[in-house]
């Protein structure tokens, strides 16, 4: 086993992800190249896996839990929360399973092909990110913010530039997702002012508004 691998091993962090500060604190008196040639060691070995520059995985045999997809796209990309279908599957409220993980920024939208998965972060802006968003624990596989189910589909109805009320109306969620109608009236809808007055997006607005109007019937 290379010394690095051992180290992390015996460091044990959720799922075994680390970066780059990580190994300069396990191996302080190394110059940044030395850093670099102790990963490119273990990379080649098969010991370590690269997720992208300077962010890294122990391989399955070296781990001693597994990355959760959640906390593995909380670790490559921050600020940012699981939503959009990852979050919506995550509550079981849509029927189809969701391959790769869906999150939401504030920052540019950037997407992560890796050997944990595929990662696509997408740009939504909020006057607070945070709002509709929690902290949900992973057990031993750490913790990530997200997305409640509203806040998924307030994430997912500002992407989708042409979803309007108007036209669209529930048949957005109960057709076009296959969201059960019954699973909607169950949501909060309590949230939904604090969704729309976190949003500047008229359309969003507009949508979330006749959602509660129809939803609280």
């Amino acid at each position: 086993m290379q010394s690095l691998t051992e180290r992390v091993y015996k460091l044990g962090p959720p799922g075994g992800l680390f970066d780059e500060s990580v190994v300069a604190t396990l191996f302080p008196r190394a110059t940044p190249g030395a850093a670099r040639l102790l990963v490119h060691r273990a990379v080649r070995k098969g010991e370590v896996l690269r997720l992208k520059p300077g962010y890294y995985c122990l391989a399955p045999d070296y781990r001693k839990t597994e990355p959760h997809p959640f906390v593995v796209a909380a670790f490559l990309h921050s600020p940012s929360h699981v939503s959009l279908e990852s979050a919506l599957s995550h509550y079981g409220l849509i029927p189809e399973a969701v391959f790769g993980v869906s999150s939401v920024t504030t920052k540019r939208s950037r997407s992560f092909r890796t050997p944990l998965g595929e990662f696509t972060f997408r740009r939504v802006p909020a006057k607070n990110p945070r709002v509709g968003i929690s902290a949900v624990d992973l057990h031993q596989s750490g913790w990530a913010f997200v997305a409640s189910p509203l806040r998924a589909i307030a994430d997912l109805v500002y992407l989708r530039k042409d979803v309007r009320w108007g036209r669209d109306g529930l048949e957005f969620l109960t057709r076009s997702l296959r969201i059960e109608e019954d699973d909607l009236r169950a949501l909060p809808m309590d949230q939904v002012d604090g969704l729309m007055q976190n949003f500047t997006n008229r359309r969003v607005v507009t949508y979330l508004a006749g959602m509660k109007k129809v939803l609280e019937r």
